[in-house]
């Protein structure tokens, strides 16, 4: 059986002037966010999708370095709520990432953030935020997204 998502708001789209903005929106984001959510970026090489994250750990009062799991898959940290950053760019299918054992991050206790979403294909999470970046040019980043729950 399918699981049909249904829209908590409608698609909002930011344009991110440069990196402080778009570290700023994760800190934004950070305020408003509860343990439950997972955040999907999407975008290309380079688009801002790790500096969406650091603001976001700056929020939750996480003190370590965020870098991107690339090579790692996944990490953790710990704040004001735990997050779990993932990256699916070396992953090809919902097998890889079943097989690496990444699927509890769907159901986390704090908020995960997975960077290249668009890999997954298989049930959703709960409450899921969906975002994509894009190069509006060359200093600007267009960011939308949109809530959902089921």
């Amino acid at each position: 059986m399918k699981t049909e998502l249904n829209r908590l708001l409608f698609m909002v789209t930011i344009i991110s002037k440069s990196p402080e903005d778009t570290f700023s929106l994760g800190e934004e984001w950070a305020k408003e966010l509860e343990a439950g959510w997972v955040i999907g970026l999407n975008g290309e090489l380079g688009a801002g999708k790790t500096q969406l994250v650091k603001g976001l750990a700056k929020g939750l009062n996480i003190q370590e370095a965020i870098t991107s799991p690339t090579f790692t898959l996944a990490k953790e940290y710990d704040g004001n709520l735990k997050l779990g950053h993932l990256d699916f760019y070396r992953l090809e299918n919902d097998k890889q990432i079943s097989d690496c054992g990444l699927e509890p991050y769907f159901k986390p206790e704090g908020i995960t953030v997975i960077e290249w979403f668009c890999r997954w294909n298989g049930p959703k999470p709960v409450f899921l935020r969906q975002a994509t970046i894009t190069h509006a040019n060359e200093d600007e980043r267009k960011i939308c997204y949109e809530d959902f729950s089921h």
